[in-house]
C-alpha cells in the first residue's frame, strides 16, 4: 500500500500552483513545483551562472514514520539548462515540519529564470532502515578489500 503524505501550504502560497504529481504512470519521482512569493510572481527568481538559491515550494509535508522524501533533480533542467541540486538527493526526514525549499545551483554559463509554478525537481518517497551500529576488532574480508574511488577499474 502507498503511503499518505500530507501536504499543507504555507499562508502565503498560492493555491493555484499543482501539488507534487507523477507525470506518468510508471514515474518514480513526482514533480515539485516553485511557488513563489507574491512579489516575484510575475518576475520570477533569476539565477545567475554558479548561483545558489533556495526557491520555495510553498508546502510542508507530513512524512509517514519509516519513510523518507528524496528531493532530485529535473533531468531536462539539468540537460537543457545546467540547473541542478547541489545536495543531490536532498532528505527531509519524517520528523521535519517545517518549509520545503528546493536549493537549486546553475552551473550554465547563462542567467536562467525559474518562473512561478514551473516544475524544479522531483521527490522519491522511500523507505527508511534504521541501522545499528557496533565497534569490532575486525571486518569480514571482501575481494574488494579497501580498494576505494575507482579501484574497480574502467570496463
Amino acid at each position: 500500500m502507498s503511503p499518505l503524505l500530507s501536504v499543507m501550504r504555507e499562508p502565503w502560497a498560492d493555491p493555484d500552483i499543482p501539488l507534487p504529481r507523477y507525470a506518468t504512470p510508471g514515474a518514480a519521482g513526482a514533480d515539485i513545483r516553485a511557488n513563489l512569493p507574491m512579489e516575484q510572481r510575475q518576475t520570477g527568481l533569476t539565477l545567475a551562472p554558479m548561483q545558489r538559491l533556495l526557491v520555495p515550494t510553498g508546502l510542508r509535508l507530513q512524512i509517514p514514520p519509516g519513510f523518507e522524501v528524496q528531493v532530485r533533480p529535473r533531468s531536462g533542467l539539468s540537460l537543457k539548462h545546467g540547473l541542478t541540486l547541489p545536495n543531490t538527493p536532498g532528505t527531509i526526514d519524517s520528523d521535519y515540519r517545517g518549509p520545503v525549499g528546493v536549493p537549486m545551483v546553475n552551473l550554465s554559463d547563462t542567467p536562467y529564470t525559474i518562473r512561478h509554478g514551473e516544475r524544479i525537481a522531483q521527490i522519491v518517497v522511500a523507505p527508511v532502515f534504521l541501522a545499528r551500529f557496533a565497534v569490532v576488532d575486525a571486518l569480514d574480508e571482501t575481494d574488494r578489500g579497501s580498494g576505494g574511488f575507482g579501484s574497480t577499474g574502467r570496463h
